[in-house]
């Protein structure tokens, strides 16, 4: 089954328990953290102290997508702090197969995101140790972009290369209700939408909404 991981990014951080409340309690599966450090992205949002004041208040899956420099020095700290699953940039690490040994090491699942441009070959010898792949289907750095319609290409082809693995595929981006039946049908089975949830009026209806998208196919 496609699951729903509304993303904190396009929260409103001013009562972020109560956000998290609403889209737990509205049928949200995961919960993503878009975690950027002013420098692999152009923005700054947030860190570990975050996850950790949010895990006493839910009890979703924790989704941390680390879009920072090194990322290897601060898989501990999120770890503590309650992320069930760590995801790195492919971009940002200089030994992508040793970080992912690092984040099962400490008893996590692991995750590599890919940015629009970066090709799948750079999985080819590491789709075994993986528990999900995120394709980007935007640059990251900001939510309320356009999704890239090359990115539905992508996504059929890495569900092919994944084959009968146990590997979630991610997509992150531009994700709302014209976007989500498409990415499904590509392959895609975790969808991260920011925008399409948290700015709308009503979050239970937006959640509805992808889960009724998602339901059509």
């Amino acid at each position: 089954m496609v699951k729903i991981a509304p993303s904190l990014l396009a929260a409103d951080f001013s009562c972020l328990a109560e956000e998290v409340k609403k889209v737990e309690e509205a049928g949200a599966d995961w919960l993503h953290f878009d975690v950027m450090d002013g420098h692999f992205v152009p923005n700054l949002t947030m860190g570990p102290q975050i996850v950790q004041s949010l895990r006493k208040k839910s009890r979703l899956f924790f989704d941390v997508h680390l879009m920072i420099e090194n990322p290897d020095r601060y898989l501990e700290m999120f770890a503590s702090a309650g992320a069930d699953l760590l995801t790195v940039s492919a971009e940002a690490c200089t030994h992508l197969h040793r970080v992912v040994q690092m984040i099962h090491k400490l008893g996590l699942k692991a995750g590599v995101a890919l940015n629009p441009a970066t090709p799948l070959s750079c999985l080819e010898y590491l789709l075994d140790d993986l528990d999900l792949v995120l394709i980007m289907s935007v640059n990251p750095g900001f939510g309320g972009q356009k999704f890239i319609p090359s990115t539905l290409k992508k996504l059929q082809q890495l569900k092919k290369m994944v084959g009968d693995r146990q590997i979630e595929i991610q997509v992150d981006g531009g994700i709302n209700k014209d976007t989500a039946p498409l990415v499904i049908e590509a392959g895609a089975t975790v969808l991260v939408a920011g925008t399409a949830i948290f700015a709308q009026n009503n979050i239970v209806q937006a959640i509805k909404m992808l889960q009724t998208e998602k339901k059509k196919l």
